[in-house]
């Protein structure tokens, strides 16, 4: 059995399509979100309407931002939380499409568990908006407590980074990785990384897949970023810095 895991798509169609088409090129059988479907993008009813198909997704910080008066963001993030709403509350669709967006949005859950395995978007502490950073390596006791809540392995987003941290405070990325994480009965985090705003340096798309809830295989897709980047310069709500940031992986 394989399952897509992806994270933090952020309202970027273009990279959530070209992840789309390279999950439809494997026998991927279920596919999971870990939350952040919106935000700093500048197609967020679309990527909501693609999601709303997925198997499961749960609820990211930025989801609940668009919800809820934001919270803890910068100035640019809750800018493009606004503009967020304003697009899902667009007069331009139908009331029963923008029912059904918001309904759905409303029901995520903060997390979700299959008996040793939970998926939440921040970390298993604080579902929502707990960071857990690869240099967090060197804070062993915020590992520690973290870890005495994963059951055996807890899939994650948020920080945008992937990569494999285990309970003895050690990080690997996928390149460390050569891609693939074979799961032993230590308990594991995994990062999945983001679809839609990669951090580490890659500007590709990032996601995993879970093959026979054993093998972890990391995935990179590239996609039109200039399309994505030009969307948000566009919008005059949208930082400019948003689609510079697409192109640095940062």
């Amino acid at each position: 059995m394989k399952r897509a895991i992806v994270s933090d798509i952020h309202g970027n169609l273009e990279a959530l399509e070209a992840v789309l088409a390279d999950i439809a090129s494997q026998e991927i059988e279920s596919i999971y979100c870990l939350g952040d479907i919106i935000g700093y993008g500048p197609n967020p009813r679309d990527c909501v309407d693609r999601v709303m198909d997925f198997d499961l997704c749960v609820l990211g910080n930025h989801d609940q931002g668009a919800l809820f008066d934001p919270e803890g963001f910068s100035s640019g993030a809750e800018r493009a939380i606004f503009w967020t709403r304003r697009q899902l509350e667009s007069s331009d669709d139908s009331d029963e499409e923008r029912r059904l967006r918001w309904t759905f949005l409303c029901e995520l859950p903060r997390q979700h568990r299959e008996e040793s395995i939970l998926f939440v978007h921040g970390s298993a502490r604080n579902p929502l908006n707990e960071y857990v950073f690869p240099e967090d390596v060197y804070n062993p006791r915020k590992l520690s407590r973290i870890f005495s809540l994963v059951p055996e392995t807890c899939f994650q987003g948020h920080t945008h980074v992937p990569g494999v941290f285990t309970e003895d405070c050690r990080f690997q990325s996928p390149h460390e990785l050569s891609g693939c994480y074979t799961l032993n009965g230590q308990k594991t985090m995994i990062n999945v990384g983001s679809v839609g705003q990669p951090r580490d340096g890659n500007p590709n798309a990032s996601y995993v897949v879970l093959e026979d809830n054993e093998k972890v295989h990391f995935r990179r897709v590239p996609y039109d970023r200039e399309t994505t980047a030009q969307k948000i310069y566009d919008t005059p709500d949208l930082d400019n810095f948003l689609g510079d940031r697409l192109g640095e992986g940062r």
